[in-house]
């Protein structure tokens, strides 16, 4: 009887969306809507996030195009930018809301590639406590009678597969993202 490793696999999968997820709010080169996804606007007496109440598209690399679906939100949506402190200029005309983003300094480059290396370790932090409680499982398994000794190192090996190669592909997607960064 192997150890089942399906929920260790999906808590994998889980902290490599949150990483994804985290490095598509850190800012390259080009303006993405992907930017503003930690905006909320305070619209309708309640906190919304801004996709909820505007269109975002990319105007050219460095400007973003927020059209509200409601044009009385435009000055809640114009604060709630502002406010998230990104480092940009917001410009309201008849359309919606322009943001500009300003060109990278090698600085700002410098320091975002850090923020993607500050990420990277909390995503391996999250997956040794991941795999630690795994372990822990299958210590008690064995210890309990449930599994024998051998199967446990078995599981131990397959289970350091496991982190060595999700390890692998968080590297990676860091470097991609660093590359992006500085280039």
């Amino acid at each position: 009887m192997a150890y089942d490793f399906a929920q260790f696999k999906k808590s994998v999968k889980g902290v490599e969306e949150w990483l994804q997820k985290e490095f598509s709010t850190i800012r390259t080169s080009r303006a993405s809507p992907s930017l503003l996804d930690g905006v909320f606007v305070d619209a309708y007496g309640t906190k919304m996030p801004i996709m909820q109440v505007a269109s975002m598209a990319s105007e050219d690399a460095r400007t973003l195009r927020v059209a509200p679906w409601d044009m009385t939100q435009v000055k809640a949506i114009e604060k709630a930018i502002t406010v998230a402190n990104l480092g940009v200029s917001v410009s309201v005309d008849d359309h919606g809301i322009r943001v500009h983003f300003p060109e990278l300094t090698g600085e700002r480059r410098a320091m975002l590639a850090k923020l993607a290396k500050e990420r990277l370790e909390q995503a391996r932090i999250t997956l040794r406590q991941e795999r630690d409680k795994v372990w822990n499982d299958i210590q008690d398994k064995e210890h309990a009678g449930s599994i024998p000794e051998d199967v446990k190192f078995q599981a131990k090996d397959a289970l350091q597969k496991i982190m060595d190669e999700t390890n692998k592909r968080l590297e990676e997607m860091t470097e991609k993202k660093e590359k992006e960064i500085l280039s």
